[in-house]
C-alpha cells in the first residue's frame, strides 16, 4: 500500500536512512548525531511517500521530493533490503512523477552516489540520464523530462497490492 507520510513513521524512515542511503553515501557518516537529529525536520518540506504492508504498518520503502516551479526534485528514495525487487521503488518514483507532474513539473531531477551502482541502473530504467557529475559531493545529477499528467487516467504500470507482498508460506 502506498500512503502519505505520517509524522509517527519517521523513527522507520529514519533508520531506513541509516541502514539503506547512508553506507552508500561518501559524504554522510552513521554516527553524525546531527544530520541524523535534522532527518525529522528534512521531511517537514515536500513530500513522502511511503509504502507499508498494511494500511497501518510500518514503512517498508519511502520517496521523498519536492515540486517546485517546474521542476521535482527527488530527494531521497529507499526501500527495506527485505523488499527490494517487489516493484515498490517504481511505484513510489511513478507517484511522486505524477504528482511532480499534476503540480506543473516538466522535469525530474535527483542526485545518486557515485559508488552506487545499482541505483544508477535503476533509474536508467526509469529514463533518467546523467547531466554531471559533480566531484565535491561524489554524486552524479540525473534529470529526466515528467510527461504531462492526464487528467483521468489513474497511475498505470502498478502491480496489485497482493502481487507486491506474496503470501508467506
Amino acid at each position: 500500500m502506498i500512503r502519505a507520510r505520517k509524522p509517527q513513521d519517521d523513527s522507520e524512515l529514519v533508520r531506513l536512512i541509516r541502514s539503506e542511503l547512508i553506507p552508500l553515501s561518501a559524504t554522510a557518516r552513521p554516527l553524525d548525531a546531527r544530520m541524523i537529529r535534522e532527518l525529522p525536520h528534512r521531511f517537514r518540506w515536500g513530500t513522502t511517500y511511503v509504502a507499508t504492508r498494511t494500511k497501518q504498518g510500518p514503512p517498508v520503502a519511502f520517496v521523498h521530493f519536492l515540486a517546485a516551479g517546474d521542476e521535482l526534485l527527488v530527494d531521497m528514495l529507499a526501500t527495506h533490503s527485505g523488499h527490494r525487487g517487489l516493484g515498490l521503488g517504481t511505484l513510489l518514483m511513478a507517484y511522486a512523477e505524477a504528482y511532480g507532474s499534476s503540480n506543473g513539473c516538466r522535469f525530474s531531477r535527483l542526485y545518486v552516489d557515485a559508488s552506487n551502482a545499482r541505483a544508477q541502473r535503476f533509474y536508467g530504467k526509469l529514463g533518467y540520464g546523467c547531466i554531471r557529475y559533480i566531484p565535491d559531493w561524489h554524486v552524479f545529477e540525473l534529470a529526466k523530462p515528467i510527461q504531462p499528467f492526464p487528467q483521468s487516467a489513474p497511475i498505470s504500470g502498478a502491480r496489485q497490492e497482493q502481487e507486491m507482498f506474496p503470501a508467506e508460506r
